[in-house]
């Protein structure tokens, strides 16, 4: 899901009575808000597939490399004995990544059988027109340019320049930092949240066999994110559209990762602790400018498809 794991163990622990400083409750409430942002990010995405009843906007490629970052992050939060919470918020991703590729490849397949039905239908439709009268003919040939004229004139995918979709948009972010915020407020008032800060470490120690399976583990899960989104924008590209493709799967992406690295560099600002960081801290920023690419899709094609339909 892009969600660096590493960082929350130790964040979860016995209540502490003195007041929390500002850095960590920065870290917390941030890191709160990236959690609301990764349990939601699936829902827009499979929410569009099931209206449009098709997943042809949304590349398989993008979705199976994304999956091999979760299950590394997974393996990562096993390795490196996280917080029980950070494995269950793992294995969240790796089912969610299950249900929308099992969504996708239903609907791929769904949409072949009927495309080959209609093409079987359409070859034997044609084979019967070609005894039928040249008016009935030149009728036929008529209706189907007043189709694809009307087809045309559709809007296409989803519309990120219209006002309703960017106020649903905006409107659910802000929902997402309300549920983080209140979640964080919560469970800090209950005494979940460490505020006894880990002393600092001696940059010389040498990292245990465990560290080190987990930094690799990092470095391949940041990759992975990273190589990701790639397909997609090539897809994208070569097919000048963003047609079924959930905006808000994107946004929530971006703020999942930034309030992520913002959790992140306030929650200790220890050498060795910055230095196990960086690759979970390289995926996150990667993500948000290949994120940040697909914005700019959407706003060129909706503006493409725009002046299309204006010219027809």
């Amino acid at each position: 899901m892009g969600f660096p794991l590493t960082a929350l163990a130790g964040v979860f622990a016995a209540p502490h009575d003195d007041g929390m400083p500002l850095l960590e409750a920065i870290s917390g409430i941030f890191g709160s808000i990236s959690m609301a942002s990764w349990i939601c990010l699936m829902l827009p995405q499979m929410v569009a597939n099931y209206k449009a009843k098709s997943a042809d906007g949304i590349s398989m490629t993008f979705l199976v490399v994304w999956m091999l970052g979760d299950i590394t992050n997974l393996l990562g939060a096993f390795f490196t004995h996280l917080a029980p919470t950070a494995i269950a918020l793992a294995c969240y991703f790796c089912v969610a990544d299950c249900v929308l590729i099992t969504q996708c490849l239903y609907y791929n397949n769904l949409n072949r059988r009927r495309a080959a039905a209609r093409a079987a239908h359409h070859h034997a439709h044609a084979h019967a027109n070609e005894d039928s009268p040249l008016l009935g003919r030149r009728h036929s040939a008529s209706s189907r340019r007043a189709s694809h004229s009307s087809q045309t004139k559709m809007p296409i995918g989803d519309d990120a320049l219209d006002t309703k979709p960017w106020v649903q948009n905006l409107v659910s972010l802000v929902a997402v930092y309300i549920i983080g915020f209140l979640g964080w407020y919560i469970s800090y008032k209950a005494g979940a949240w460490k505020s006894d800060p880990t002393p600092p470490s001696d940059p010389s120690e040498q990292r245990t066999t465990l560290e080190v399976v987990g930094l690799m583990l990092g470095y391949a899960s940041a990759f992975f994110y990273l190589a990701a989104r790639v397909p997609q924008i090539i897809k994208n590209y070569r097919e000048k559209s963003c047609e079924g493709l959930a905006l808000l799967f994107f946004l929530l992406s971006l703020t999942g990762n930034a309030t992520y690295g913002i959790s992140l560099v306030t929650y200790s600002q220890d050498k060795k602790y910055l230095l196990n960081a960086v690759p979970w801290l390289l995926g996150s920023v990667g993500t948000i400018f290949e994120d940040s690419i697909i914005f700019v899709q959407f706003h060129i094609y909706a503006n493409s498809a725009r002046v299309s339909n204006s010219s027809v």
